[in-house]
């Protein structure tokens, strides 16, 4: 797996950015969200990238919408983005009492405590919904818990987000075959392992699998993981109950997970996504280019519809 490219920013930079995430972990959660609800249309006013992309991804799974349905979707889609952002440092940073008094509920909580009692690891299938990091957070704070990490393109604030996600015992892994190797071990001991499913995979690491109806590029180390394991999947997400906290899902995933197939399983994967977007659409980070992949499968062919795209 390829890595980012690192970023030149200077260390006083990365200094002013942790900074921030200090500051703003002091705030109360009502403020983060208005500060977003105020932010997330401007977001959408003149920031042309993440407007574009988000309202092109909404038309292609939504096409039933109006125009204006699907503008004001995009526009509390942003605000949702814009406060993810601003709650990192509250995930990383916040007195860990004060992250655990805002999940306000769990549901699902037994699928996970089911598959260990019977021995088995579970892989959590983490989307870009709602606060993913409260996810960690909960996750880490309850059950040995293994995820992989990406060191971030700026090199300095590395040891700043390793330190927030690994606070409650997390253990990070890297995004290449050795950390491939830990998420098995951590399987074959009855542990959680956490997986981002709707990242684009490196070319080679992945297939083709419809997501809404269309292909999309989609990993293949679920079903690797779950063939030399049985472990049980679920999707898991940290919805956000605006200015008040969040509400933790564990879902039953699509059984083509469990496919030896892996353009099956890939679908399955696809599906979980789905169905936890269908929790609130708003809550998911539709700037994300999901599609880009087909994109690049069709250059030389600029009269098939999907070329648009992006």
């Amino acid at each position: 797996m390829s890595r980012k490219p690192r970023s030149s920013a200077s260390p006083l930079q990365a200094k002013l950015i942790a900074g921030l995430w200090r500051v703003l972990a002091s705030c109360r959660l009502g403020l983060l969200w208005r500060l977003a609800r105020i932010a997330g249309p401007l977001v959408h006013r003149f920031s042309r990238r993440e407007r574009e992309v988000t309202e092109i991804n909404l038309a292609e799974v939504y096409p039933e919408q109006s125009d204006a349905e699907r503008r004001h979707l995009a526009r509390h889609s942003l605000a949702h983005s814009t406060a993810t952002m601003l709650e990192l440092g509250f995930a990383w940073m916040a007195e860990p009492g004060r992250v655990e008094r805002s999940i306000l509920d769990v549901h699902g909580r037994d699928l996970l405590d089911d598959a260990r009692t019977e021995g088995r690891g579970v892989i959590v299938l983490a989307p870009h919904f709602g606060n993913w990091e409260v996810l960690n957070f909960w996750l880490s704070s309850h059950f040995p818990f293994t995820a992989m990490y990406e060191p971030p393109k700026i090199a300095a604030l590395d040891p700043v987000i390793r330190h927030g996600r690994e606070r409650m015992g997390a253990s990070l892994v890297p995004t290449n075959p050795r950390g491939v190797a830990s998420l098995l071990k951590a399987l074959k001991r009855s542990e959680a392992v956490g997986i981002l499913p709707d990242q684009e995979p490196d070319w080679g690491s992945g297939v083709f699998a419809p997501f809404y109806g269309r292909l999309a590029y989609t990993a293949t180390l679920l079903p690797k993981l779950v063939a030399r394991t049985q472990a049980r999947v679920v999707t898991g997400v940290a919805q956000r109950v605006p200015g008040r906290g969040f509400v933790i899902h564990f879902l039953e995933a699509d059984p083509r997970v469990y496919e030896t197939d892996e353009t099956a399983s890939a679908a399955g994967v696809n599906a979980c996504v789905e169905a936890a977007i269908a929790l609130e659409p708003a809550q998911y980070q539709w700037e994300y280019k999901r599609y880009r992949k087909v994109i690049e499968e069709l250059q030389g062919h600029p009269d098939h519809p999907s070329f648009r795209l992006y």
